[in-house]
């Protein structure tokens, strides 16, 4: 094979990961491949028509969305763990982003979703193209942390309607909970005793089943399968009881009629209006569904020493929904809970998403009827147990001690998505996130340094006693200069300078310096200039290689007029020799 084919065989292998541990895949990876999707198919079923039934969708929908698109994440995703599906906080989302649109009936309904899945897929893909996957970056983690804990409340609190019997309605908690009080005396006994009991077994099931089948003699790893279907002991015992006893015929609220066959294929709908109505919101699900997914991918795949490569993952993730969206589901991503399943249970490549697609294939040619009396209210109680374990209060005394300017933005975050809904409030919070990041490098800290006795360091003299001389000033700027910081760095050194009158040199250090645009160009040409005519010399030392070869391209260090040191010992030596006899003294910070 030619140099230029292998070359091609390269570039075309980079994006179907499948090529790579598809040729080390053995017998043994099969067998754990195969257990792991038997474990995460029987939470799955539950969870992907729970899911649905959150995004105000048909049940079928969320089976539908857990078939092709695992087979798509199979050939395209670089994590060896995370199963992809419907997940709670982008079920939300779907049924946020078609609620703002005011679509009533159920058909145009689900082709929105459908619709919202293929633009979301789009996207992932463009930007996985675009090697766009920092962008995510964007998203602080303290941001993503209060927008899922927000969630998960609001997402647990539209539930109780299905868990109590009542109607109640709202995109945000306070709405929720006045609508639930309203209707709550019209509480149907009934449905409220299964949703009750389903949640409160659901809860036990996840903490205690485990160790009671360990104690009955059950080994570690049958106990665990056990206690992973016990979401499918739910569904089974109470649609059961809904069927022996009619209980539909006493006003509890069942699935019904769920059509059984595999996915059909589905021609999104292409209205101009409906997308360009949908593109905002599918815009939010890709950054959110991506960020939380990639997390996930990267924590699972740093215990095996693994390695996640985001673009590419953006390349899978589109890929998954664009197979959703052509076969009858809505948007997809990679879910936390059934992503450590699929860890624990002992997946060892993609393939047993693959496997675990086959075993929803199944259920939806042959559990389908059997489904008609499911009460709503234990795929209620499922959507409940799991959500609640996203929710964490801790973020904020963690950033409410570590950073001030985290806990306003996740502060925000939390109070705008449940006040206001939640693509307000994890609008807000990205927008805030990068406006706390500009203000913060906007003013970078900046410390006048002095030599470290017997070293050739040189620290901060408000925090160690070290060595100065009046006749040099040393000043190290711990931030890439830009436009939004420039002129601060030259606000600081002209106040410095100002009446300074025994100032000869004025260095800026800059190892923390890994950046100066144009405008910080500017700035430096300015300083320089004002400094000349001062009489004080500008020198620069421990300029960074990639700065260094912007500055040379342009004309200032022909008109600097001091020198550019390699560093900063030899700056401040070469400049004053009498520093070395100075007394190290220490100045108290202001």
């Amino acid at each position: 094979m030619s140099e230029t084919a292998k070359a091609g065989a390269r570039k075309f292998a980079r994006y179907l990961p499948i090529l790579d541990w598809g040729k080390r895949y053995d017998r043994s990876a099969l067998t754990s491949d195969l257990v792991a999707a038997v474990i995460v198919t029987i939470m799955l079923i539950p969870q992907s028509l729970a899911y649905a039934l959150l995004a105000g969708l048909p049940a079928e929908m969320g089976l539908y969305a857990s078939i092709l698109p695992l087979v798509a994440y199979a050939l395209f995703g670089t994590s060896r763990a995370l199963a992809v599906g419907p997940v709670a906080v982008v079920s939300l989302m779907t049924a946020a982003a078609i609620g703002n649109l005011g679509i009533s009936d159920p058909a145009t309904y689900a082709a929105a979703a459908i619709v919202l899945a293929l633009l979301s897929g789009l996207m992932l893909l463009a930007m996985g193209l675009l090697r766009l996957g920092f962008l995510a970056n964007f998203l602080s983690h303290p941001v993503i942390a209060g927008f899922i804990t927000a969630s998960g409340m609001i997402i647990a609190a539209s539930q109780l309607k299905h868990i109590l019997g009542i109607k109640a309605s709202g995109h945000n908690l306070l709405d929720l909970l006045l609508d639930l009080g309203r209707n709550l005396p019209n509480l149907n006994p009934t449905t409220a005793a299964i949703g009750v009991g389903a949640t409160l077994f659901l809860f036990w099931v996840r903490k205690g089943l485990k160790p009671l089948l360990i104690r009955l003699g059950l080994r570690p790893r049958m106990a665990d399968i056990l206690a992973k279907a016990g979401p499918v002991a739910a569904v089974a015992v109470t649609t059961l009881l809904c069927w022996g006893l009619g209980l539909n015929e006493r006003g509890v609220a069942i699935v019904g009629a769920v059509p059984q066959g595999l996915p059909p294929l589905t021609l999104p709908a292409f209205d101009a209006e409906l997308w360009i109505g949908l593109a905002g919101s599918a815009l939010l699900i890709s950054v959110i569904g991506f960020v939380e997914s990639v997390s996930v991918a990267q924590t699972l795949a740093a215990k095996k020493r693994q390695r996640i490569v985001p673009d590419q993952e953006l390349i899978g993730l589109g890929a998954s929904n664009v197979a959703a969206a052509v076969t009858g589901g809505y948007p997809v991503t990679g879910g936390f809970a059934r992503s450590v399943v699929n860890f624990d249970a002992g997946a060892e490549t993609p393939a047993a998403g693959a496997f675990t697609a086959i075993g929803i294939c199944l259920a939806a040619l042959a559990l389908t009827p059997l489904l008609f009396f499911l009460p709503k209210a234990t795929l209620a109680a499922t959507i409940i147990v799991a959500v609640l374990s996203l929710v964490d209060f801790s973020i904020l005394k963690r950033t409410w001690i570590y950073s001030k300017a985290d806990f306003a933005a996740v502060a925000v975050t939390m109070a705008l998505t449940l006040g206001v809904g939640v693509e307000i409030g994890v609008s807000a919070g990205v927008l805030l996130s990068i406006l706390l990041f500009l203000f913060k490098t906007s003013r970078p800290h900046i410390a006048e340094v002095g030599l470290v006795p017997g070293t050739q360091h040189f620290r901060n003299i408000r925090r160690h006693a070290v060595q100065t001389v009046p006749s040099v000033l040393t000043v190290r700027v711990d931030e890439s200069l830009y436009f939004a910081n420039a002129r601060y760095l030259e606000d600081y050194l002209y106040d410095r300078v100002a009446g300074d009158r025994g100032l000869k040199h004025v260095i800026l250090m800059c190892s923390a310096v890994n950046e100066v645009d144009s405008s910080a160009l500017e700035s430096l040409e300015a300083i320089n200039q004002r400094l000349e005519s001062m009489g004080v010399t500008f020198h620069l030392s421990e300029v960074k290689g990639p700065v260094m070869d912007r500055l040379q391209r342009a004309h200032f260090l022909d008109e600097l007029t001091g020198r550019v040191f390699l560093a900063q010992y030899d700056a401040a030596t070469e400049l004053d020799p009498s520093l070395l006899q100075q007394t190290p003294q220490l100045r108290k910070i202001a």
